[in-house]
């Protein structure tokens, strides 16, 4: 089998992702994903991968990954991630291992071992239909106040609104779907406006009194988890993480900048909690930093920005040898959560997916031709070959789709 094209896809809908498709001369088709700055990276894919992608037999994933990683002019010192080379290479692997599983009749969770686990426990990330979906300038992400006056009705699966005006409601929803985890970002909008620096008391009280409503309405029923986007300067981090203690949080994730090795481990030693991180420098290199010093319990590495399915397989097992738990980040997009959940199959030490309801119930479903079942506050990898699903005919067909094509494709 050879590789005849290179394809990447956009939607002007969900205009920050980009799908990655690898064309055959045997007709299949392999399926890979990354966002954030999709053009420059389709023009890096169609620039760099393809050329030399064109022409070579898609089961050589690893010498093809460790090729575009290091040998086509893209070699990468120190602890690079969400680089725009990383997210096309990212994509472009995914899509090797779909290929491999579909060639082989096998899903990718028995390439890598087989299934360890048939479901996994899910947590919600607390976002909305349009988070991270859609290109947006300046600060690329949504953030409310509830110093701004409430809407006038806050529709179902509006997470992010809820999480701000009504968060004991947005508990309760996930409880009675059988969701006992969710991750909020109170503290985010505080952050904004001091760069960090510090959180007054005001803007204390604001921000756990969301926690607060939670605990009130769930009792011990719902672990919480806080996601901080590494705004926070770490004294004013440690601050937060004493205050929010009382309210039994489950983990901190990414507090401050990580590439604070030293300050992460203090922090870590200093509150007892467990840290989470970290989507944003999580390649092998700097887990291998983060667990000498023993300063994160939980890998949420993203692999459509660390290297691919490559990439998540040595964290993972990183992760094993130092007795840590792997939970990877998809608040993006469905093919991410597809592969993460191949590899959380075959992890024996897989903890939580990500998940965000209004993506599952909504892009996501109309996205892809399948998704993996949802129950009971679990979620069940697919079982059919290589990621378990493959992009929609009727988006496919969209009038909004636009598509490049180096080489040939199966159609």
């Amino acid at each position: 089998m050879k590789i005849t094209g290179v394809e990447t896809i956009q939607i002007e809908e969900f205009s920050n992702l980009l799908w990655v498709r690898l064309h055959t001369d045997e007709g299949l088709v392999g399926l890979g994903e990354t966002f954030r700055n999709p053009q420059a990276v389709a023009a890096y894919v169609h620039e760099t991968c393809a050329p030399f992608l064109i022409g070579k037999d898609p089961m050589q994933r690893t010498a093809l990954h460790e090729a575009i990683r290091h040998d086509i002019g893209n070699h990468f010192q120190g602890f690079p991630t969400r680089s725009v080379e990383l997210r096309g290479n990212s994509a472009v692997d995914i899509a090797l291992w779909d290929l491999c599983g579909q060639a082989m009749g096998q899903p990718v969770a028995m390439l890598l071992g087989g299934f360890v686990n048939s479901e996994i426990r899910l947590y919600n990330t607390c976002a909305n239909s349009a988070y991270n979906n859609k290109v947006r300038s300046g600060y690329n992400s949504q953030i409310y106040s509830r110093s701004d006056p409430a809407p006038g009705r806050i529709g179902r699966h509006e997470d992010l609104l809820m999480q701000v005006y009504e968060p004991a409601r947005l508990a309760r929803e996930l409880l009675d779907e059988g969701i006992t985890a969710m991750k909020i970002w109170p503290f985010d909008v505080h952050a904004l406006r001091s760069r960090g620096r510090y959180i007054d008391a005001a803007g204390m009280k604001d921000a756990l009194w969301t926690i607060e409503e939670i605990r009130r309405e769930t009792g011990d029923a719902m672990d919480v988890m806080i996601e901080y986007h590494g705004l926070w300067q770490p004294a004013a981090a440690l601050e937060i993480a004493r205050a929010a203690e009382a309210y039994g949080i489950f983990w901190h994730e990414d507090p401050f900048a990580t590439d604070n090795f030293d300050d992460l481990a203090a922090y870590h030693r200093a509150t007892g909690s467990r840290l989470a991180g970290s989507e944003a420098l999580g390649t092998t290199a700097w887990y291998r930093e983060m667990f000498a010093r023993g300063a994160i319990d939980v890998a949420n590495f993203d692999m459509a920005w660390v290297g691919g399915l490559t990439e998540g397989q040595r964290i993972a097992h990183l992760a094993q040898i130092h007795n840590r738990c792997i939970a990877p980040h998809d608040c993006t997009g469905p093919v991410t959560l597809l592969a993460n959940l191949q590899l959380m199959a075959a992890s024996p030490n897989a903890i939580f997916a990500e998940t965000v309801r209004s993506h599952l119930e909504g892009f996501y479903r109309a996205a892809m031709t399948a998704l993996p079942e949802v129950e009971n506050g679990h979620i069940r990898p697919t079982r059919t070959p290589g990621i378990g699903a493959a992009l929609s005919p009727e988006v496919l067909a969209r009038p909004d789709l636009g598509r490049r094509v180096t080489g040939k494709t199966c159609a």
